[in-house]
């Protein structure tokens, strides 16, 4: 049932607070191409980011909404941040929230590389993933699932939450929507147009790293652009895969070591086994 009070003062019904790297863009998709639903193309990272900036800044996120559309956003980074669930459950006490837990290793790795191709981070995975401190603890602490669930939950009634598992949306997505729509309480579309399978950013190809910083300013600009047909072929041109350094067996190791506390405790806290993000297979991706 939607919370009637939040609409009227356009504010958001639900929220997709997570996790960062835990191809929550898909679920995103799905849910925007749903004439149903509103959500901002950005993440807002209101909760985490902006809430300096005051509830009228956050309620003309939503301004566009057409009447009627149920009010939703992403921000992948609120699962994590510690402030992010006390300032919702005073704002948004009534909100339905989504969650999309990835194999935490999987989840570290694949964030190195977004920094990585960025050039926020130039060392090996090594510097960074092995459990010893770092300027950029996030790449391992944002995957204690355990730890910022439960901080969640305090604020947040457990019906309130709906825990997906990336493996789970990969295998069976119409399902995967089918049961956020109920969760929502939204009418269910599944888009054929945003696919079946969230994408993998890390074997898209880009620009080099050069390129990109210098035409940063122009981003909004090209954005029209992508898609079109002579836009597309020119930077077919120059971009390229990029080659990451590689997580090392060893290293995973390391980190299925670091994290198995805290998947035990959220295999018992969701009722799910996860036995098998503990396992030392190559990572795959």
């Amino acid at each position: 049932m939607i919370d009637h009070n939040a609409a009227n003062m356009g504010l958001p019904h639900f929220v997709i607070i997570g996790a960062v790297k835990g191809a929550t863009t898909w679920i995103h998709d799905q849910l925007q191409d749903n004439s149903a639903i509103f959500l901002p193309g950005p993440e807002p990272h209101f909760f985490s980011q902006h809430f300096d900036r005051g509830l009228d800044h956050y309620r003309q996120i939503f301004a566009a909404a057409k009447p009627g559309q149920m009010l939703g956003e992403k921000s992948a980074d609120y699962l994590a941040h510690p402030d992010a669930a006390t300032r919702m459950a005073a704002t948004l006490p009534d909100a339905r929230l989504i969650v999309q837990l990835r194999n935490p290793v999987d989840r570290a790795y694949s964030d190195y590389k977004m920094l990585y191709r960025r050039g926020t981070v130039t060392g090996r995975p090594e510097a960074y993933l092995d459990g010893r401190a770092t300027e950029w603890p996030r790449f391992l602490e944002d995957g204690m699932y355990a730890r910022h669930l439960a901080r969640w939950l305090d604020h947040f009634d457990a019906e309130q939450l709906q825990v997906l598992l990336f493996e789970e949306v990969t295998s069976a997505p119409t399902d995967t929507v089918e049961a956020v729509c109920r969760h929502i309480g939204a009418p269910y579309r599944y888009s054929s147009t945003v696919g079946a399978r969230p994408r993998n950013d890390s074997s898209a190809q880009f620009l080099p790293l050069p390129i990109r910083t210098m035409l940063s300013s122009l981003k909004p600009a090209a954005r029209p652009l992508r898609g079109n047909v002579a836009f597309e072929g020119v930077r077919r041109v120059f971009a390229r895969e990029i080659r990451y350094p590689p997580l090392a067996d060893t290293l995973r190791r390391r980190m299925i070591d670091y994290y198995a506390r805290d998947v035990e405790r959220l295999s018992a806290m969701i009722g799910r086994d996860l036995g098998h993000w503990l396992e030392p297979e190559r990572l795959v991706a």
